[in-house]
């Protein structure tokens, strides 16, 4: 195991922890936890420091483990829906970053609006085939309701907290925040 991939294997494993211990801060109440979205935090960051794969891994593990441990969010549909939406919201913003032209605080803002669109789009196609599978039926009203109105103290905080975090991480040299993306090298002619 390279060391890069160690760091980022223990960072992930620190982000889970954070995961599983946020919650806390909402008193275990769900409708404030479904507003301040505090698992999406070490999610988004994740991805962003990481990479899309730990993101990915972090993100589908962490509801439902949470579940397991404290029994919040439900298991059924809550934990299962959010596994994939969290996962969605890891590979998206580790995929956008890592692939933006200049990491800066535009690229950071770029990547996690871009995983907050897929991972809510992604949680509304998996509520929907979960309560079908219940014959229960999730309607367009609830999905702008649950993925939107319901979360925008929540959005609000992520689109604070989380680039004022990868500033100080990068104020302090522990990631770089303005370095280019290496090009590809051209294949020479002979």
């Amino acid at each position: 195991m390279k060391k890069k991939e160690l760091i980022n294997f223990n960072l992930s494993a620190v982000f889970i922890a954070i995961g599983l211990i946020l919650p806390f801060l909402t008193g275990q109440i769900q409708q404030i936890g479904s507003m301040l979205l505090p698992m999406h935090i070490p999610v988004l960051l994740c991805g962003l420091i990481c990479g899309w794969k730990y993101g990915l891994f972090v993100g589908f593990i962490l509801p439902p483990l949470r579940s397991a441990i404290f029994g919040m969010p439900p298991m059924f549909p809550t934990a299962i829906a959010m596994a994939f939406e969290l996962a969605t919201y890891g590979v998206v913003v580790g995929f956008l970053y890592q692939r933006s032209i200049k990491k800066s605080i535009s690229s950071i803002y770029l990547s996690m609006i871009g995983a907050m669109i897929s991972g809510r789009i992604v949680w509304g196609i998996v509520m929907m085939l979960i309560l079908r599978i219940r014959e229960s039926i999730f309607t367009w009203r609830m999905f702008i309701t649950g993925a939107f109105l319901n979360a925008i103290p929540g959005i609000i905080l992520q689109l604070v907290l989380i680039p004022s975090i990868m500033v100080i991480l990068y104020r302090t040299k522990m990631i770089p925040l303005s370095e280019k993306v290496k090009a590809e090298p051209e294949n020479k002619k002979n």
